[in-house]
């Protein structure tokens, strides 16, 4: 196995898929023009509390926000702490944007592209949170080396995350956590997995709320199950 270094990026995922979907609506694209260049985190240089927040409150980050429900409610729940998310798709960004705007969240800050390329620029041992909630599952197994959970990122959120931080990994894919239990066991000397008891990974943790997709996911008879790991 070729060594590598966390973060190089010849060995990191890539951004896969389609950035945008329907026509924004009006609202949406104000938004987008208006209140998204206030809150992006910069496209240059490092990514630190101080820098985005002016101070060194707790630092979270999410990959994939999708809608970006969960990242508003952890926001509103921690005020004093930071929160970057980080959201390829353009409809997903202009919907978290609604959010931010109505809960009047001056905690947030967003990145619409490559949360690596991000992640890549915090300072080690700068997050207290990464959140990774139903990735693409990317269930051909030709495409396994595209999946967010692989060797490389995993060595990545391990130098960002301080110790005693947390990653959190939801997903109704059995395939993807059985792949993501396999990696993160190659990980054991990073990571503590925070499980006992089936009810653990069968229970969202604490301070959670349902994202849109989690909602379909239920209603469609498929079960999320629900990984934390702590950052030895």
């Amino acid at each position: 196995m070729t060594a590598h270094k966390p973060g190089d990026p010849t060995t990191l995922n890539r951004l896969y898929g389609r950035s945008s979907g329907h026509k924004l609506r009006k609202g949406q694209q104000e938004l987008v023009d208006g209140l998204l260049p206030q809150i992006a985190v910069p496209h240059d240089g490092e990514v630190t509390s101080q820098r985005l927040f002016g101070d060194a409150r707790p630092l979270h980050l999410e990959i994939g926000f999708g809608s970006g429900e969960h990242l508003a409610y952890r926001a509103d729940l921690l005020p004093d702490h930071g929160f970057i998310g980080c959201e390829p798709f353009l409809n997903g960004v202009a919907t978290a944007l609604a959010h931010i705007r109505d809960q009047h969240l001056a905690n947030v800050r967003l990145w619409r592209g490559d949360a690596l390329e991000v992640l890549s620029r915090v300072p080690d041992a700068a997050l207290s949170f990464l959140y990774l909630l139903h990735p693409d599952p990317w269930p051909k197994a030709r495409h396994a080396k595209r999946r967010m959970v692989n060797d490389a990122p995993i060595d990545l959120f391990a130098a960002k995350l301080r110790p005693g931080g947390e990653f959190r990994l939801a997903s109704d894919d059995p395939t993807y956590i059985e792949w993501a239990l396999m990696v993160m066991q190659r990980h054991q000397h990073q990571f503590d997995w925070l499980a006992e008891r089936p009810a653990h990974f069968l229970e969202p943790p604490g301070g959670w709320i349902e994202t849109r997709y989690g909602a379909k996911s239920r209603r469609e008879g498929r079960r999320p199950y629900y990984l934390r790991y702590r950052r030895m």
